[in-house]
This record gives C-alpha cells, structure tokens and sequence, in this order.
C-alpha cells in the first residue's frame, strides 16, 4: 500500500523500545504470552453459548452449510436458491469448521471470533514491532477491549473477517516502512499487505481494495510525496493479488452468466450510491456507534489528533505511522457514512487503527491526565445501569418482546457495570502510581469483562430473532419428505436449525435473483400455496400471527404446533 524506499519511510515517531536482548529474553513475554492464553479462552468459550440470530447469523451460517453439504465450492447458495450478494471466502471457511467440528453455533461463529482474535493479535504485534514491547502489551488490550471488536467478533458476520485482512493489510505496510526492516523484509511484507487484500475482496468484495486503495492516495496527497507509490512492488503485487482473487471470480462467472453485472453492478454501486437495499441512515449515522463502539477508551478520542512531542521532533520525516492510522481511521467512517447503504458492523474495520493510534499517543501522556478519560466509560456504565432498572420495571416491555426476555440483559447490565467500575478504580489507583500500562490492563480487563457478560444475556431476547426453539419442536414432526413452508416471512435462522431447506412463499428480498434464475424453487402466491398445502397428505408451515389469521379465515386447515409472541409453526392436521 506504501512504499517503503529508504528515502521515504513509514516513521516510527520516536520508538523508546528496549534493547533486543531484553526483548528477547522468555521472561519477558512470560506475562504477554499467559495474557494472550487467558484471553483465548474468554474469547472463544463464549462462543457457543448463545443460538444464532435472525438475519445475519442465519444467513452465512446457510450458505456455509448449504456449501459443506452440496460440495459445489463456486457457486453459494442460500436456502438452496442462488446468493451472489458476497464472495465466498467466510463461506469456504465455515464450510469447512462444519465439517471438522460438526454443525454447531460454535462451528458458525468459529471465523469471526478467529478473525477478531487475530486482529488483536496482530494489533499488539505491530505496536510491539514498531513501538516497543510495553506499547505492544498496551496496543493489544486496548483492542481485545474495545467494544465493536469484542461484539463484532462474537456474532456470526462478514465484518470481522474483512476488518482482520484489512488490519492484515495496514500493520504489514507499517511494518514495512519502519526503520528496522531491511530491503528484503520490507519486500515480504509489502507481499503479504497484496495477499491480505486479496483475501479482503474475497470476504466482501470491492471494498478491501478501495480502502487501502484510497489511504494510500490521500496520505500521499497530505504529504505532497507520491514517491510513497514507488515502493509497491507492482508487477509481484499484482500477481499475488489476481493469483489469489482472480479465480473464484472467472469460475462462478463461466458457470453463472450474468454474475458480474449482479455482483458489481448490484451489490457495489448500487448498495453504495442508491438505497435500493433499504438500509439508509442520515450522515451522523455511525457517529454514535463511533462513540459507543470505541468504549473505554471513548474519552481519549480527540486527544488522538493531537501531535505529540516525539512526532514533533521527527516533523522531518516525509511520513509516520500516525498519519497514516488517522487517514485510514477517518476515510473509513466518512466512506460509509456517504454510502446508501448503512449497517451498525460496517466501520469495524476503523478500531484497530484508533488502538495502534492510542498505544501510540500513550507513549509519552502524563499519567495524572490520563485519569480523565476514565469518566466517559464511567458515565456509560452508569447510565446502562439505570437503564436497567427501568428494564427492570418493565417500562421497554410490550407484546412482541416480553419482559422476561429482558430481565437477564436489565441484569447483566448490571454486573456489568460493578465490573467495570471495579476495573476503572483499580485504573485510577494505578495512574496515580504512574502505572500507565497496568492501568490500561485493568481497564480493558473490567470493560471485557463486563461486555461478555452482557453478550452472554443476549440470548433470552435473541430466541425471539432465533428459529433454534422452533426447529427443536418442528424437527421430529416431520420427516425428510414432508415439505417445510415460509409463508410471506422468513428466519434466515430457520433452515439452520432445521438441517433442510424451505418453500418460500409469497417472499423474495434478497432472493429475487435465485427466484428468477429457478422459479420452480418457491411458491409466487398465497393461493398457489393454498393448493399446494390441500394436496399434500402431510406438511408443515412458518408464518406470522396476522397471516395466519388470513389463512384461518379463508378455511385453510392448521394445528399450531409452535407459538411465540412474533410467529409460529402449523401443522396439516
């Protein structure tokens, strides 16, 4: 993404490393090496003790089974129809943590948590490599810690798949550029950024070139310096990137016509410049999820602006490392929020650079100033308390989320926040001590802490967007030849649970394509079904309360055999 010739280096500002020996001493990675393995088993236990949710999990938990079942690589599709909305990287990977770990919610979401996982790794990697060993073991907890990470990373989406390779991307280039690294070194990682991209646009497409595409152009033009272009590597880049990404690409093509124009033209420009997917949101959209999701450490962001005193002596060198984490941080949130298309998960991949930017800055911050960025998440933590004793009481109840599915999360809330405070008066002691990195460990210990309690609750809510209740009542009413029906509505968690397709009727969204391509696949109308359901000896049908209405009304024979308070489950008596 950047060169990285001697003339024109990605600055270190100001690394105060210790010597190598030290670094290299297994004493001294004793603690790092224990907080990483402690680390691993919070972050991936957790995993499996919530069922997928409605509509994301359920969706690339599908595709992925729908691959490892029919064994066709290419071409993904979802509930048996065609889906080429995305690439099939994270579906090649959640084929294939199916068939090695069997179809569990711990297989589905083994990707995401391995990605984010690794993102943290490599963010406390970087920062070690750049900055020294304290700022690596700070780098790392600030990121294992943030909240849109930690969330992200525990849900089943293509996110943080696509943040690890773009962080992949970002921290090879940095290191690249950093003053240790020898003209072959810099060669090898400057390799690795291309293949790591190319992995980026196998997970979600266009976009994991575009953004280090666009950082590199808007740094040089900041800089006034496009010899930064000359350390690219091109010819050998651009090999190891089509070598990676180009074939998938010619073999759906060849095998499905009209790929490409759908693909690019769909599910790129159009999400991008129209808002033809309906997930629209006004400019200021992921400015609150910015705030949310960069807890703790919330309270430091506008001091990551701030030149420090080791940039300032170094306001010679033609680039450091702390321009290019505040270009790819602010391209990131302004790219998404012009786009027309917006979803919560979408700026993930801007965290880890606001982590390396906050290790960075912290090198040389006072630590009685630091003391004050503890009131923000403080605040917070406070408030989601209070909002839990309204939860409480049952004030956010109502018909269609009931307030015993609720009161877990009014409850984690809670404990949450006891942690948390725990752990950001543990910090303060600390500062006050001129422990800087312990109370960054303490810090981020309390917030993830507190954070996976929170998760852990989510699931008495996440059951009403979960077909995993549903599917364990439906499964043994049915066998393999009695057909299964979404009547105008669908969980994208349904076919999951279920281990089968279904019959969509009278709904398409984001099947029209595979609808078109095989119409004999689904059921076009009410009354096609309506037939359909009288002619067959034995059948079985999802649906919401007001459909079924209608249908009891037009005399079609049901027996309930499934009910919550947003749909259920009929039988043909």
């Amino acid at each position: 993404m950047l060169s990285l010739k001697r003339r024109v280096h990605l600055s270190t500002s100001g690394s105060h490393a210790a010597s190598p020996r030290a670094h290299n001493s297994p004493m001294a990675w004793l603690w790092p090496g224990l907080m990483i393995g402690l680390l691993a088993l919070a972050w991936f236990g957790s995993l499996a003790t919530r069922s997928l949710i409605h509509p994301d999990e359920g969706r690339y938990a599908t595709l992925a089974l729908g691959m490892a079942r029919s064994g066709d690589w290419v071409t993904p599709r979802l509930n048996g129809l065609l889906y080429f909305e995305k690439p099939p990287l994270q579906y090649w990977i959640g084929a294939l943590s199916f068939q090695w770990f069997g179809i569990t919610e711990f297989a589905a979401r083994l990707w995401p948590g391995l990605a984010g996982f690794l993102t943290v790794l490599m963010v406390g990697f970087t920062a070690a490599r750049l900055w020294g060993r304290e700022a690596g073991i700070r780098a790392m907890a600030i990121a294992a810690s943030t909240t849109w990470i930690v969330v992200n990373s525990h849900f089943l989406t293509l996110d943080a798949g696509l943040t690890f390779f773009l962080t992949l991307t970002l921290c090879a280039v940095l290191i690249a550029g950093s003053e240790r690294s020898n003209a072959r070194a810099r060669r090898g990682w400057i390799w690795l950024a291309w293949a790591a991209m190319a992995a980026a646009v196998l997970s979600k497409g266009l976009v994991g070139v575009v953004i280090p595409g666009a950082v590199l152009l808007l740094v040089s033009l900041w800089r006034r310096d496009f010899g930064l272009w000359r350390g690219m590597h091109w010819v050998s880049g651009l090999l190891i990137f089509f070598a990676i990404a180009a074939p998938w690409f010619v073999l759906v093509s060849l095998r499905n016509p009209g790929f490409a124009e759908f693909f690019f033209i769909h599910e790129h420009f159009a999400r991008y410049l129209t808002e033809v997917h309906r997930h629209e949101g006004a400019w200021w959209y992921y400015l609150p999820l910015l705030l949310v999701g960069l807890l703790p450490w919330t309270g430091g962001l506008p001091w990551l602006l701030r030149k420090n005193k080791l940039d300032a002596d170094r306001e010679s060198d033609p680039i450091t490392a702390r321009h290019v984490l505040i270009v790819w941080s602010v391209f990131v949130l302004v790219f998404f929020s012009a786009s027309g298309s917006k979803l919560p998960s979408y700026i993930l991949p801007m965290f880890p650079a606001l982590a390396l930017l906050f290790a960075l800055q912290l090198r040389n911050a006072h630590p009685s100033a630091l003391r004050w960025h503890l009131l923000a998440p403080t605040l917070a933590w406070i408030i989601a308390s209070l909002v839990s004793i309204q939860i409480q009481s049952g004030r956010f109840a109502s018909a269609g989320t009931p307030a015993e599915v609720l009161m877990p999360l009014a409850s984690a809330a809670r404990v949450g926040a006891a942690l948390f405070l725990a752990g950001a008066a543990i910090a303060w002691w600390h500062l006050g001590h001129r422990r800087v990195t312990a109370a960054v460990l303490s810090l981020a210990l309390g917030h993830f802490m507190a954070t996976t309690v929170v998760l852990q609750a989510h699931n008495g809510y996440g059951q009403l967007k979960s077909a995993a209740h549903l599917a364990a009542v439906l499964r043994p009413l049915v066998d393999p030849a009695t057909p299964v029906f979404a009547v105008r509505t669908y969980d994208q968690t349904l076919p999951f649970y279920l281990r089968r397709n279904v019959v969509l009727v009278d709904y398409r969204d984001e099947f029209a394509l595979g609808q078109q391509r095989e119409p004999d696949l689904s059921i076009g109308t009410l009354d096609e079904f309506m037939d359909r359901w009288r002619s067959l000896p034995q059948a079985a049908a999802y649906m919401s309360k007001p459909t079924w209405v209608e249908l009891q009304q037009r005399g079609v024979p049901m027996r309930i055999v499934f009910e919550d308070p947003r749909r259920l489950v009929v039988m043909k008596p």
